[in-house]
């Protein structure tokens, strides 16, 4: 851990220290109290206690979950822990409520946070990466450097780096989102992403019929080309192999109905 000197504002560390001398208060009074009593107590617990959960639920914000869903994990965690804590045990409250509030949040991360899922092993550092992070940017008035944030949560510096990089995997970047595009000003993230390239589409059809059309007759061919490749109509088909409109219009009909006949037959073939 870093030995960097973290002093509180005196109104915060007065205020937290009222409220921990409170809660120890409500806690020692519920020994010998009927349960209606207890209940209002516990009740008490939790709302004087609220301020910490809020404020553990804000270090998560901005990263893909609303901030009132977390604010609602961790004021279930606090109830939750309120109820469970045993005086008998000894030892402060909140040394015992912010690890449960802060798991019950990481877990909520880790079941609805991820747009995009890391390694576990990224996961779980990138918990005590903005925990640092946070800690530090309070105690430093600036944001801490990558090195700084290894130092305080005893990691690498590498694996740091990793984890600040994974902002994309709660929130990915909006597509109309800006960027600079050189003399020309700037563009959006949509007007970098490639086009449909409709040549593909046609090499894999051609692929597809080259075989079945090679089975038609030299005439059948021809009308195939003239049809469907130059763009002829039906009547100029018929002016060009000299058959009527209605005759070029069934020797379609024929030539299509065996081409659908065939390409059904290699569907089942690749899929025997």
């Amino acid at each position: 851990m870093s030995t960097i000197s973290r002093q509180q504002p005196a109104s915060v560390s007065t205020a937290a220290a009222a409220r921990s001398h409170r809660t120890a208060e409500l806690f020692d009074s519920t020994a010998h109290v009927t349960p209606r009593s207890r209940k209002q107590i516990l009740d008490e617990l939790v709302v004087i206690n609220i301020p910490v959960a809020d404020s553990l639920a804000s270090r998560y914000a901005a990263r893909g979950i609303p901030v009132d869903d977390l604010v609602q994990v961790a004021r279930l965690a606090l109830i939750k822990a309120v109820r469970n804590f045993r005086t008998e045990m000894g030892g402060d409250f909140l040394s015992y409520a912010v690890p449960c509030i802060r798991g019950e949040l990481r877990r909520h991360f880790r079941d609805a946070g991820w747009m995009v899922r890391p390694p576990r092993r990224v996961q779980e550092a990138e918990y005590r990466v903005n925990d640092g992070k946070a800690t530090l940017a309070q105690a430093l008035g600036r944001d801490p450097s990558p090195a700084e944030i290894a130092a305080e949560v005893g990691l690498d510096e590498a694996t740091v780096l990793e984890v600040l990089s994974l902002d994309g995997c709660f929130t990915p970047d909006s597509l109309d989102k800006t960027l600079p595009s050189g003399d020309t000003g700037t563009s959006s993230l949509a007007d970098r992403l490639g086009t449909v390239e409709d040549g593909y589409d046609h090499s894999e059809t051609r692929a597809v019929l080259a075989p079945l059309l090679a089975r038609l007759g030299d005439r059948d061919r021809l009308v195939v080309k003239l049809r469907f490749v130059d763009g002829l109509t039906q009547r100029e088909v018929g002016e060009r192999i000299g058959v009527t409109q209605m005759q070029v219009s069934r020797i379609l009909s024929r030539i299509l109905d065996q081409l659908r006949d065939g390409l059904g037959d290699a569907e089942e073939l690749r899929a025997a």
